[in-house]
């Protein structure tokens, strides 16, 4: 219930606040295990994604926050749970792994932390495991627009333009039949990686143009 009504109430605020366009949630299945994987670039991106869909996501999120005696009060309830940044966290990824087991949405940032300039960072290898593990599939998202809207501001404000794009799904399975069709040598890690990169690269690529 806390998260229906924080959603509800974070949509309104973030309409006011953005003029937000999203695309494709067609993409997001409507029932089973699903990892969302999305470009980093604001402390906004989970709230905008959460906000974009109907399905509850459940995002990992920076150890940090849980040690802030505020936000460790709504981020649980929100459905976020705590990850060491730059360490194998083993207990934050058993969770994640029971969370798309379990068939619930999960929420991931690849590149592990917040890009500077916008620009695609190096994704490290979790989602890839999860969905390897668990053959649940991986739906690229991409922003745009976040990280500009926050660090320039004008006066009088305004509404700055976001965009959320939902790709088709990546589907663990069809990825492994392709790769063992072809051939390739790349293991479905790495394989499952470089198509969720690249999708999400596309996607950014595509809202950058009409910016």
């Amino acid at each position: 219930m806390f998260y229906v009504v924080a959603r509800a109430i974070l949509r309104l605020v973030l309409g006011i606040a953005f003029n937000i366009k999203v695309e494709g949630k067609e993409n997001v299945p409507p029932e089973g295990g699903v990892i969302l994987a999305a470009n980093h670039s604001s402390m906004l991106d989970p709230l905008l994604v959460g906000c974009a869909i109907s399905r509850p996501i459940r995002f990992m999120a920076k150890r940090e926050l849980f040690e802030n005696p505020f936000l460790a009060l709504i981020v649980p309830n929100l459905g976020a749970f705590p990850v060491k940044r730059g360490k194998n966290d083993k207990g934050a990824f058993h969770q994640a792994l029971n969370i798309v087991k379990g068939d619930q949405v999960l929420g991931m940032f690849p590149e592990g932390t917040r890009s500077s300039d916008g620009r695609l960072q190096k994704a490290y290898s979790g989602v890839a495991v999860l969905a390897e593990k668990t053959g649940a599939c991986v739906v690229p998202v991409g922003i745009v627009g976040v990280g500009r809207g926050i660090r320039k501001s004008t006066f009088p404000p305004k509404r700055r333009h976001i965009y959320i794009s939902f790709g088709k799904p990546i589907v663990p399975s069809e990825v492994h039949s392709r790769i063992s069709a072809n051939q390739d040598s790349i293991g479905l890690k790495e394989a499952i990686t470089g198509l969720m990169m690249d999708e999400i690269k596309k996607l950014v690529a595509g809202f950058r143009n009409i910016n």
